[in-house]
């Protein structure tokens, strides 16, 4: 489902920024012209990073990679929180389908980041003295043998 998104989310803003958004930049204020101008460029990056990410994983996921080549140097994306490129008032006059995919993306990229630290980060990034969380399911599991064992 992720991939899907992130995907389709790639062709959506090609297909915006090399229709309808090239002709809504023309019609722009210099100073909006340039926040679209850093607006677009920081999107195309954002997006191809989550596209590299996703399509990482799929490999991983079809057996072409395993997880430890996955989070190797050679093939580790390196994800990179990345923040609008203009000022607030200054996006906020931007075109709202700009301003829609740029946001979308941001919220994607949050939990690519999420996920990506939650497959890859060693036990080296858990404080010490944290206890792991237990799972939903043995949890469940407990449950249902304490109903029964009653």
């Amino acid at each position: 489902m992720m991939f899907r998104e992130g995907m389709g989310l790639v062709e959506e803003a090609a297909a915006y920024l090399d229709g309808a958004g090239r002709d809504e930049a023309k019609e722009l204020p210099r100073t909006e012209a340039l926040a679209y101008a850093a607006e677009s460029m920081r999107l195309t990056t954002r997006l191809m990073q989550i596209a590299s990410w996703l399509l990482l994983q799929r490999a991983v996921n079809q057996g072409e990679l395993t997880r430890s080549q996955a989070a190797s140097d050679r093939h580790r994306v390196k994800l990179h929180q990345q923040e609008l490129a203009s000022a607030p008032d200054v996006f906020q006059r931007l075109p709202q389908r700009l301003r829609d995919l740029a946001l979308h993306s941001l919220r994607l990229q949050a939990r690519i980041i999420h996920l990506d630290q939650l497959i890859y980060a060693g036990p080296e990034a858990a404080p010490a003295n944290a206890t792991p969380a237990p799972s939903p399911v043995q949890e469940q599991l407990a449950k249902l043998r304490d109903a029964f064992a009653q």
